[in-house]
């Protein structure tokens, strides 16, 4: 039986023009089984080529181009979801530290997935509440929250019985935040009681 060579592989990796990519992009490409796809990638990840950062997402070893953001599409490919809460406060410049996990807020349950690039800890949102969001610097490759939903949502969670993100470090509000556009989100949730938590939460932050 002829067998595919691992650097065939390499072809369609660089082919792509990114650094991080999937399993089944791969065998799309190249035509190739899913078995052979396989072990020609793990043979280029011991050869050092490639690294495993989590199930079926692969990054080529060419990491200065890369940031742990980037794999977000690919970890999580049948649901969208964002990037909010205190990471997204830190990438708005909101938050000076930076969080040890990357926070998105998504329409699924509640999960953490741990990578070799980092951990993603994903937030349930109700679908009414699933908005405010675009991509990272209007071209990036993962979606973000508006600094100002990126708050209402960590308050939003702050409600419940977990009492998550009630707490925050030294907050620093630039002055393009509009604390009247948070308000307009507050207004969206559909519990009276969770809109005057917030509400009172908001007032204390201004």
């Amino acid at each position: 039986m002829k067998t595919t060579p691992p650097r065939n592989i390499m072809v369609f990796v660089k082919r792509l023009g990114r650094p991080v990519f999937t399993t089944h992009e791969m065998i799309t490409l190249s035509g190739k089984s899913r078995s052979t796809v396989t072990q020609c990638l793990s043979r280029l990840a011991t050869q050092g080529l490639l690294f495993r950062i989590a199930r079926g997402v692969w990054v080529t070893s060419d990491q200065k181009k890369f940031s742990p953001f980037e794999i977000i599409p690919y970890l999580f490919p049948r649901q969208r979801v964002y990037v909010s809460f205190v990471t997204a406060l830190h990438l708005h410049g909101i938050v000076e530290q930076i969080p040890q996990v990357i926070t998105l807020a998504s329409l699924s349950h509640t999960k953490t997935l741990r990578t070799q690039s980092g951990v993603f800890s994903v937030h349930q949102i109700a679908p009414s509440f699933f908005d405010g969001f675009d991509w990272h610097k209007g071209e990036g490759s993962f979606l973000i929250a508006e600094p100002e939903k990126a708050l209402i949502d960590c308050l939003y969670l702050s409600s419940r019985k977990k009492k998550q993100f009630g707490y925050f470090p030294e907050l620093h509000f630039p002055t393009t935040f509009s604390f009247k556009k948070a308000r307009r989100w507050i207004a969206r949730i559909p519990q009276k009681e969770i809109r005057s938590y917030i509400s009172r939460k908001l007032e204390e932050l201004q």
